[in-house]
Order: C-alpha cells, then structure tokens, then sequence
C-alpha cells in the first residue's frame, strides 16, 4: 500500500503564536511528526512524509528536519476556518500531476507528539489487514459521559442525561473511546468521493490517555513540557 504522511502546519495559531515550531524540550514541536513519519519510511510501511504549511519559516524548519516541502500551500485553503480535508485534497492533486498516485493518506497534526512508534505501525497494520475505510487514535473514558455533563442556560445548569441525580456507580458508566486526533488514516478513494477523513465505521489504534494531549493552548504546553521533557 502506498501511503502518503501529510503533516499540516499553517503560520496563524490564536492559542500559541507560530505553535507548530514553538520550542518543546529544546525542539520545534513539528519535529516530532516529522522524526515519527521518516521512522516509518525507513521502515518501508510510508512512501512519503511531506509538510503542508503557508509558511516559509516553517518550510525552512520542516526541511531541516528531513521532510519533504513541496509547495507552499495557497492562502484560501490555509484561514483559520479552512478544513484539513481541502490540504489533503490539495497534496494529493499536486502529487498526482507530477505522476504520483497514492492508496491512503496518514494525517499526523504536530500537536500530537506523544504517539508512539509501535502505535503507529500497529494503526498501518491493522488499516492494511481490513478493507474499511479509515482508521482514528482513540483512548478509552470511563468516567465521563452524558450522566456527568451538563449545559448551562446562563443562570443554572441543565442536566444531559435524566438519570443524572440518580446515583448511578462510576462503575456502572458505560465506556466511550474518545478521538484524541493523533492519527487519522484514509483511503485516497474515499477521501476523494466523500471529501471527509473519517468514514461512518472506522478502525480504532488505542493510546493511552495520558499520550492522548493535544497542543491547543498554553496550559496543553505546560503539561506536555512536563511530561516530555523529563
């Protein structure tokens, strides 16, 4: 199978100022997608690691690091509410007119540094043994869940579940496998038909919560400092 990693990375951030190379354990955050993809491509289950960003610093900083940077992504599919599927789409025809042609493509977000080697190869593997369409990271809750959550209308909150006040175990909550955006795996004709990264059943890789941070704000950095940078 012929997969290619996509690692995206656009200049504008609202929660972390240039996040993607912002400094973690004397690193650019970015590299550690960048380290992870070129793993796997030593290792023959990738074709290609490539960066999407609208960026040049970041360019600079991705080819240092060992990826490929083919173009500079245009600015209409780079805005803050641009969707990760219209980069895809557009590494994908940029590659197909220069005479490449992919079977799957492996989104790795730079936020997501802690998945590990051996869970990625598990994710390659397991998608490649079954015939769906896309594989998602995900770690199991047990606590939260609609009989813990509330909205709230401005003055009080408002239950989610009617049997919140009912006294119902934390034992007896049902288990939920949450997606925790580390890995997304899909293939190229499904991404093409339906325009969308994740099909209605997908494959699941298992990571453990505490791997499951992703870098959105600065409390995020803090804590992922505290466990990387040991």
């Amino acid at each position: 199978m012929n997969i290619l990693v996509i690692i995206p990375a656009r200049c504008g951030s609202k929660g972390i100022p240039f996040k993607n190379i912002i400094d973690l354990c004397g690193q650019p955050l970015i590299s550690y997608s960048i380290s992870q993809g070129l793993q796997l491509k030593k290792n023959k289950l990738v074709a290609e690691v490539m960066v999407s960003t609208d960026c040049d610093e970041i360019a600079q900083v991705a080819k240092k690091y060992g990826a490929s940077v083919p173009y500079i992504r245009p600015s209409e599919i780079s805005a803050d509410k641009s969707k990760s599927i219209d980069l895809i789409l557009h590494a994908l025809d940029y590659y197909l007119k220069h005479g490449t042609k992919f079977d799957a493509v492996l989104l790795l977000q730079p936020t997501s540094p802690l998945r590990s080697e051996n869970v990625l190869q598990q994710a390659i593997e397991t998608f490649k043994e079954n015939s769906n369409n896309s594989l998602i990271s995900v770690y199991k809750e047990d606590y939260i869940n609609d009989l813990v959550m509330y909205g709230f209308d401005g003055k009080t909150l408002f239950p989610k579940n009617i049997n919140h006040n009912t006294g119902i175990r934390r034992q007896d909550h049902s288990t939920n496998y949450v997606r925790n955006g580390a890995i997304y795996l899909t293939r190229v004709d499904f991404l093409i038909k339906h325009s969308k990264i994740i099909s209605d059943n997908p494959l699941m890789i298992e990571m453990k919560k505490s791997d499951s941070i992703n870098i959105d704000n600065y409390d995020d950095l803090i804590m992922m400092r505290r466990i990387k940078c040991k």
